[in-house]
């Protein structure tokens, strides 16, 4: 099965912090496979513009090298290469002062599509925002693209959109979240609403339970006095796993239309009862080997920031009443991986003796990464003579398997961009959204904070901190073995 790529149409993209590590890492690299692919029309610009004081030409070679490091090498063609090494050009541009912004509004045309993408620290956006429109530079059909974090709780959360109101409109703003991008958080909405087979039993009287995993084995490194003001719940929980309940629990919209699905993600998360505190399981990692403790790395020994979370969550509605919904996320465990497991009912009868085979639960797992797919554990009989022996088997849905070699798994941010430049706003985040999440996240950190409580150490390699397995065990159930 080949993929079939739409081109979009003519534009100039411009990516403020073009020289960091995320423009470099996955947005560049990632607009040259779109190019590669033929998405990207003749004509179109991607302009950097960043404080470093650079030429175009320097900027052309460390777009050169990075897609080098970061594009798979059966993808780099020379041709190819060159060709969108052309419709680079670089800005040297001063966020909160004049330089730069007369030189940048001759190089944005006003007849092809206008984005500006906001890979900066949060407390820029504000400033960027203000001098595009100021100085005419984004007119009324421009988008912007803001990267998370979007507030670290509520009251900053508001503060930057109404920063951003002030100069955009709601249509206009594109709040980014790259596991919304992937291709499996979207099949999940096909499978959930493109087939008959699952729907009818996607509610709390056949569901006994929903487990959201992102285990990571990396600390948090160099990066640790910057995570040490976030921790795993701000990181983590309140917008990527938030948005993966989201999609699991919301309501059938009624049309595939922007507006329509986040009004029911909108729903779900304003549905979210309070977690009690004997819910919420917190940790930090412990050295290893050669590898630092959480502590040294984030630089404080006194730090109460988690690096781990585990918790339960309940939606107050009449789909998932009394249906848990368990979330972890964790740094220094035992395998990289993120997945959902929608885990099934038992039968109300069995016709089948004991002796027979051990009933196991019907799941769903829907794998995020690494090998992206989908598997349905269903019970079968164990082939072979000797009577009816049940066993559980996987049908096993991998999707570079199933669809092909030739089929093309597009990275999220190469998805969610080209989405940006059709003003699609389907798989980004709306202003309210954001700030319901927060709601619901503020009281939960501001508990732990009142209690005064220090995250439990836990063993680097490990799935985490033995409270965690308790919350589940508490409730007759276990967590999925985290492996990749």
């Amino acid at each position: 099965m080949v993929s079939r790529v739409i081109p979009v149409d003519r534009f100039d993209l411009v990516i403020f912090g073009a020289t960091g590590d995320l423009a470099n890492r996955k947005i560049l690299p990632g607009l040259y496979r779109r190019a590669l692919a033929g998405q990207i029309p003749d004509g179109s610009k991607i302009i950097g513009a960043a404080r470093t004081e650079m030429g175009a030409e320097e900027f052309r070679a460390q777009v050169k090298a990075a897609i080098r490091e970061h594009v798979e090498p059966a993808k780099i063609e020379a041709s190819a290469v060159k060709d969108f090494l052309a419709m680079l050009d670089y800005v040297a541009i001063d966020a909160k002062g004049d330089g730069g912004w007369d030189e940048l509004k001759t190089k944005v045309r006003p007849d092809a599509v206008n984005a500006f993408y906001f890979s900066v620290a949060p407390a820029l956006f504000g400033d960027l925002a203000e001098r595009l429109h100021s100085r005419g530079i984004a007119g009324p059909d421009a988008r912007i693209v803001v990267e998370k974090p979007f507030g670290r709780d509520l009251k900053s959360a508001k503060a930057l959109n109404r920063e951003l109101a002030a100069h955009f409109d709601e249509a206009q703003i594109y709040r980014i979240d790259h596991y919304l991008g992937k291709e499996t958080v979207q099949n999940l909405m096909a499978v959930r609403f493109a087939n008959i087979l699952f729907e009818p039993v996607w509610n709390a009287q056949f569901v006994d339970h929903v487990q959201i995993t992102v285990a990571e084995t990396v600390g948090v490194g160099g990066r640790g006095s910057y995570y040490d003001k976030s921790g795993a719940m701000r990181d983590m929980v309140q917008n990527h796993m938030m948005q993966l309940l989201c999609l699991i629990a919301m309501e059938p919209p009624y049309h595939f239309d922007p507006d329509a699905v986040r009004d029911e993600k909108l729903k779900v998360i304003r549905a979210l009862q309070p977690v009690a505190p004997q819910d919420i399981v917190r940790g930090q990692y412990l050295a290893r080997g050669d590898e630092a403790g959480y502590l040294e790395d984030s630089e404080d020994p006194n730090s109460k920031t988690e690096s781990y979370i585990a918790l339960k969550a309940h939606v107050a509605n009449w789909r998932w009443t009394n249906t848990p919904f368990y979330l972890r996320t964790g740094k220094r465990l035992r395998a990289r991986t993120s997945e959902i497991a929608i885990t099934f009912k038992e039968p109300p009868h069995s016709i089948f003796d004991e002796a027979e085979g051990e009933w196991r639960e019907n799941v769903l797992v829907i794998r995020l990464q690494p090998n992206e797919g989908m598997n349905l554990k269903m019970m079968i009989k164990e082939p072979g003579p000797g009577g009816m022996r049940l066993v559980q088997v996987p049908l096993d849905m991998s999707f570079a398997e199933a669809l092909g070699e030739e089929a093309d798994i597009t990275d999220a941010y190469e998805r969610l961009i080209m989405d940006v430049i059709r003003g699609n706003q389907t798989l980004f985040m709306r202003g309210d959204e954001v700030e319901a999440a927060w709601a619901w996240t503020d009281p939960i950190i501001e508990g732990w904070e009142a209690r005064g409580e220090r995250p439990q150490p836990y063993d680097s390699g490990t799935s985490g901190p033995d409270d965690a397995l308790m919350l589940m065990h508490r409730d007759g159930r276990r967590w999925r073995e985290i492996r990749e």
